[in-house]
């Protein structure tokens, strides 16, 4: 691309010099303007930006397109895939897919526009193996995201612990995994990090409530009465998946008798059960109580 240059005297002696100069500048300003070829040139230049940057947008969504559909195929298969994984697996390939085409996409138009590619090219991997020796730790981050994904340690919506964090993964990324507790803090750990993991999600929980009771007490007006206030629980709460289990003495001493409830139940919903267990045993011991004040003496 030629582009106007200006040639400046050493000194104008005259008008005449100064108009001379002036004419010459108009001549070559116009010389520029009315360059066809320099116009064509740049007109195809900013077409062929056009085009790359249209062309770059319909792959990515082709791409994804792509994901998507063959995600569902191998999901929809007989092969026992944790569906977990699809949902994390597809991020990080449509993750991927963006980063590479738009780096792709920037290259071509730095071409476009003049900038000499394999100097840069040459240049950035020079720097890269510079930065390579003090980025140990991201690139251990990366490595131990891709093995967390293959190994199906966790997937985006289980609930996990490492450490001393705990929480509900919202994204797995290539060098860090986001988590979100109960109480709203996002927590953000480098995958490198990540080494004990307590997984939730993978299975149903345990919820287990022991309750004291005084030996002054029977136990089988005890045990019932524990069983009609988890019947009512499940009355009320027809979602939960069974009613929980009056299984008994669980401990015995000089003074009381424990009797545990058990009931499996959700990851997600395990202290809110706990919490419904806690609320009808003392509704009930309450009711009793009103009913009978002798039946609840000695707790």
């Amino acid at each position: 691309m030629t582009f106007l240059t200006m040639e400046t005297d050493n000194a104008i002696d005259s008008p005449e010099d100064a108009i001379k100069a002036a004419i010459t500048w108009k001549d070559k300003l116009w010389a520029w303007v009315t360059n066809i070829d320099m116009w064509e040139m740049v007109m195809f230049s900013a077409l062929r930006i056009i085009l790359i940057f249209i062309l770059t947008r319909i792959f990515i969504k082709v791409i994804y397109r792509i994901i998507d559909r063959s995600l569902e195929k191998r999901e929809k298969s007989r092969l026992k895939v944790n569906p977990r994984r699809f949902i994390t697996v597809g991020e990080l390939l449509k993750n991927v897919t963006w980063i590479t085409s738009n780096f792709i996409m920037v290259m071509l138009v730095l071409g476009e526009v003049g900038f000499q590619l394999a100097p840069l090219l040459a240049g950035a991997g020079v720097l890269g193996l510079a930065i390579g020796f003090g980025a140990q730790s991201l690139v251990k981050d990366v490595i131990t995201g891709f093995f967390i994904i293959l190994e199906d340690q966790f997937a985006v919506g289980d609930v996990i612990q490492t450490g001393s964090l705990k929480g509900t993964v919202e994204m797995i990324g290539l060098r860090s995994t986001r988590l979100v507790s109960w109480t709203g803090e996002v927590h953000i750990i480098p995958n490198g990090m990540i080494t004990n993991v307590t997984n939730y999600s993978l299975n149903n929980a345990m919820v287990v409530v022991d309750f004291p009771f005084s030996n002054a007490k029977k136990l089988e007006e005890s045990i019932g009465l524990l069983k009609r206030a988890m019947l009512k629980m499940k009355e009320d709460h027809p979602y939960y998946p069974e009613v929980p289990h009056v299984l008994g003495i669980q401990s015995l001493s000089a003074s009381e008798f424990v009797i545990r409830i058990a009931m499996e139940c959700l990851p997600a919903a395990r202290e809110e059960v706990e919490r419904r267990i806690q609320t009808y045993v003392k509704q009930a011991l309450e009711e009793a109580e009103a009913d009978n004040p002798a039946l609840t003496e000695g707790e």
